[in-house]
């Protein structure tokens, strides 16, 4: 945060100093400084939305629009709203708490009764945490279970699916930004393999499960390893079948490669977490009694913690969830916004809108999910700007928010690291991409002019099914350069 604002300083006196003459041209000409670069692919039939306007002390000055008011889907833009309603409603340094639980006692190092993991929400939960629960469990004396695990998603879960792909992902996935949502998941409902080559060519490439030694669920390998500087090329599909998940490596690994990592999502996120949890209780001596299974009946009042363990700060959370547009963080996130238990997609952009409706002059919005991997997701430019403008004037959340965007000088997604000095440097971003069922380019965020002038902008492309796909780079090229003319302006 402090690196971004020393660096886009140094950018703007250098800009100043060696563009005077260059930017008090572009100041007598103000009138150039719009969005005509945009506009031009309505030419081609896509729809924009379009707002950038300076956030002065008085009234905020209109610097360019296109159909600023029109409702269009944001995408991942939508995370912004997701990250603005958190802020407001929990605070920067909220923790979401996972904890096992139980309703029996211990009596020499047995527990009677099961033990329950009581899912915290956390989108950030990670086998480390898992392990530190185990060895908590340890130190409160529990040595053996007299039951069963019991892991609780009472929160929410198991999720109703409401996209194609997540709905699809049920029983068959090719990536990770499907995985289930669970209050219970662990490793962002993801399953984990290293694929490691073996010594000789021709023979099987090595593999294991990265975060457990035991083997939770079948690896169909077909990796071949292949001799050295051959290439490495390996596709991987998640199905769940009788034998429960399964994954299903094929294609080839170098003899000199590293080991890759590869991620799919879970049939089931509890799932996956009773699965990992029960073989981490197992390594560590703590024997359990009964089979594991899942429930959305939260623990019983009376039920006391045996072990807890806490998430990253909310901000940590979201600086992870904006930058690398993490789908399944953002929609746990959204879920924690629901009060009451088996929270549902739809109740949690509800809970979005109801807070971006307690923003004068916002207007309409509709939001099906925190993330924005639903199309039926609508907003206008005007309205992000409205909700920018209120994160910006609000001193104790505006730096938590503000960090989790994107610098296009040093920005994790690299199809953004373009455009202009002036464009990398004085803007940060959130980028929002759909391509089916049609295309969407979306990006918003904050500005820095020349003169030192805060700005927010919002930009939706959206096409239609008679429109073909569009590149980011046919998006940001002329956005950049509109949104240059703009900062040099002013």
């Amino acid at each position: 945060m402090t690196y971004f604002f020393k660096a886009a300083a140094r950018q703007w006196r250098c800009s100043l100093i060696a563009s005077v003459a260059a930017a008090t041209f572009a100041v007598s000409t103000s009138a150039l400084a719009d969005f005509s670069r945009l506009s031009q692919l309505q030419e081609k039939g896509f729809s924009i939305s379009a707002e950038a306007r300076l956030l002065d002390t008085n009234m905020p000055a209109l610097l360019g629009s296109i159909n600023p008011e029109r409702q269009m889907s944001p995408a991942s833009v939508t995370k912004a709203y997701m990250a603005a309603a958190l802020l407001n409603r929990f605070g920067p340094q909220h923790r979401f708490t996972s904890q096992l639980v139980s309703s029996g006692i211990i009596d020499n190092g047995i527990l009677r009764g099961d033990l329950e993991f009581d899912g915290g929400g956390d989108p950030g939960l990670t086998t480390e945490n898992l392990w530190r629960l185990v060895q908590r469990l340890q130190m409160a004396g529990v040595n053996e279970v007299d039951g069963a695990l019991v892991v609780s998603q009472w929160r929410f879960g198991p999720v109703n699916c409401i996209t194609n792909d997540r709905c699809n992902a049920l029983s068959r996935v090719t990536n990770a930004y499907s995985a289930p949502l669970t209050s219970a998941g662990v490793n962002f409902g993801s399953w984990c393999v290293n694929v490691a080559p073996s010594s000789i060519s021709g023979e099987p490439a090595r593999t294991a499960l990265c975060d457990s030694q035991l083997p939770l669920i079948d690896i169909d390998n077909q990796v071949i390893t292949r001799p050295a500087n051959s290439g490495t090329e390996i596709s991987a599909v998640r199905v769940t079948d009788e034998r429960g998940d399964v994954m299903r490596l094929t294609g080839q690994i170098s003899t000199n490669a590293r080991a890759q990592d590869v991620y799919r999502g879970a049939g089931d996120a509890a799932e996956e977490t009773a699965q990992i949890l029960l073989g981490m209780l197992n390594q560590a001596g703590i024997h359990v009694r009964d089979p594991w299974r899942v429930t959305s009946t939260q623990p019983l009042s009376s039920a006391a913690r045996l072990a807890a363990v806490d998430s990253q700060p909310l901000q940590e959370l979201l600086l992870r969830t904006m930058n690398y547009s993490n789908n399944y963080m953002a929609d746990v996130l959204a879920l924690n916004l629901v009060e009451t238990p088996q929270a549902q997609l739809r109740q949690a952009g509800s809970a979005i809108e109801a807070y971006a409706q307690q923003l004068p002059g916002h207007g309409p919005l509709t939001l099906y999910s925190g993330s924005g991997l639903t199309t039926e997701n609508r907003t206008s430019a005007h309205g992000v700007n409205v909700m920018l403008e209120d994160m910006y004037r609000q001193s104790s959340l505006f730096p938590s928010f503000v960090a989790a965007f994107q610098s296009p000088a040093n920005g994790v997604m690299r199809f953004i690291r373009r455009g202009s000095s002036t464009f990398q440097n004085n803007v940060m971003l959130k980028t929002g991409t759909l391509n089916q069922p049609f295309a969407v380019r979306a990006a918003a965020g904050y500005f820095r002019t020349a003169s030192g002038r805060w700005g927010v902008f919002s930009v939706f492309v959206n096409g239609n099914s008679n429109t073909p796909y569009i590149s980011w780079s046919e998006v940001l090229d002329p956005l950049s350069v509109d949104l240059d003319t703009m900062i040099l302006a002013n």
